[in-house]
């Protein structure tokens, strides 16, 4: 790569933190009896320390400036910090760099205990050697210093990225290159004046520059799994949600489904007027549904480096016919291999609630398909099914407890997925 250590600003370079920000910042003058200014003007606080921008833009003398500070603080501490998302393509790129062997850090101006909070929630945590931060009693930011503290103690050869000019300027005191990221909160002629090597336009550019022709990470494929009603389309809807603020391409699709192909032949396999379909007819159909949706959709997604959240897969095949169906998980196996060619989730979330309990709340949510409308013999096998095959995969299939409130389930949801981002380097 053109640089083995890589030191990246966080606000206008990592993450999209104007909402946040700029609404504490109004908060701030609110509360001070000072009058609000346009959104231009709000803009200007993303970057600078908070105290120099409420002495130079707002006009306030020192006394007022710190408490200025202190009243931001107050609204981004709570809800301000959340108000924020990350650049989409920079979750990629950071496990592209560290797929590469980059040492990666972050130097902000932001205290740190916001800036560990933010890349902790929004998934970047895993992907960063160092945190340069100030403390929050702390009203200046010297950012040659925090540059200075980012770096390792050796590196062939180094950048800091940024969107403003201080990030320019403390990339050339420790005699490294700035690189600009325009696609932030400051202007071409900001940071063509401080001195940038080079200046990305967005987030590919930016990406196909450090990289400059190194592998990019593949993408991770994650299905969601378990009885009718046991929520996991919930927790998949919510997840996605999740990871597109984090910055990832999220490709949401299901199965049977997922394509205009296999969404005919699902229509066929859950129409009521179905009934009477054998379970190898019905096996043969979910397996040829599976192999347009992996070459028409997962297998791209995939090479293009997306996070791909699939509403049951494989896992489903074997539980509903190789056990509720009775014919053996080994068939199903190896009437889907033709259909897979060897594709499997790099991690399957099994959210583990008793089938009568998940049948209640499917029931009480709408009108059944033909495979809820089975008895509860067949509902008792599916479940034992998936029982089974999570204790004999325990590496691919994070068993969750899906029988607590919405909130719980999501919590152990992302931490999965943070391991499997973070560690799931290679295809």
């Amino acid at each position: 790569m053109r640089y083995d250590a890589v030191i990246f600003d966080l606000d206008g370079t990592l993450t999209e933190s104007e909402p946040g920000i700029t609404k504490s910042v109004q908060y701030a003058l609110e509360k001070m009896n000072r009058p609000a200014p346009d959104q231009a003007t709000l803009r200007r606080f993303i970057g600078p320390p908070l105290y120099e921008s409420f002495a130079e833009i707002a006009g306030m003398p020192p006394e007022d400036a710190a408490r200025a500070v202190d009243v931001y603080r107050e609204r981004f501490s709570t809800v301000g910090w959340k108000e924020n998302s990350v650049y989409r393509g920079i979750a990629p790129l950071l496990r592209s760099l560290k797929k590469n062997g980059a040492y990666v850090a972050v130097a902000t101006g932001k205290p740190e205990i916001f800036s560990r909070r933010i890349l902790d929630y929004f998934g970047l945590a895993p992907f960063i050697d160092r945190l340069a931060a100030i403390e929050e009693s702390d009203l200046h930011a010297d950012k040659p210093a925090l540059v200075r503290r980012a770096l390792p103690e050796k590196f062939a050869r180094a950048c800091m990225v940024g969107d403003r000019a201080g990030d320019m300027e403390g990339a050339l005191a420790n005699g490294i290159d700035g690189v600009g990221a325009l696609y932030g909160y400051g202007s071409r002629e900001e940071l063509e004046g401080a001195g940038a090597a080079f200046i990305a336009e967005d987030v590919t550019s930016l990406s196909d520059y450090l990289l400059d022709g190194s592998p990019a990470a593949p993408g991770v494929f994650v299905s969601f799994e378990g009885s009718d009603g046991c929520g996991k389309s919930t927790q998949m809807k919510r997840a996605a949600e999740w990871l597109a603020s984090c910055g990832y391409e999220v490709i949401s699709t299901r199965e049977p489904g997922g394509c205009p192909i296999s969404e005919r032949i699902r229509e066929i396999i859950l129409d009521v007027g179905s009934a009477g379909m054998t379970a190898e007819c019905e096996a043969l159909l979910y397996a040829a549904s599976r192999a347009q949706h992996v070459s028409q959709v997962i297998r791209p997604a995939l090479e293009r480096g997306a996070a791909v959240l699939c509403d049951r897969f494989l896992d489903s095949s074997m539980a509903y016919q190789g056990g509720g169906r009775k014919l053996g998980v080994e068939l199903v196996r190896e009437i889907n291999a033709p259909a897979v060619k060897g594709l499997m989730p790099h991690k399957t979330l099994f959210y583990d609630i008793s089938p009568d309990k998940a049948m209640r709340r499917r029931l009480a949510a709408s009108e059944p398909d033909r495979m809820e409308l089975e008895k509860k013999e067949f509902t008792d096998a599916v479940y034992a099914a998936y029982v089974r095959l999570a204790r004999d995969n325990p590496a691919r299939i994070a068993v969750i407890d899906g029988d607590r409130a919405i909130e719980a389930v999501e919590a152990d949801t992302r931490r999965v997925l943070l391991d499997v981002l973070a560690g799931q380097q290679e295809g």
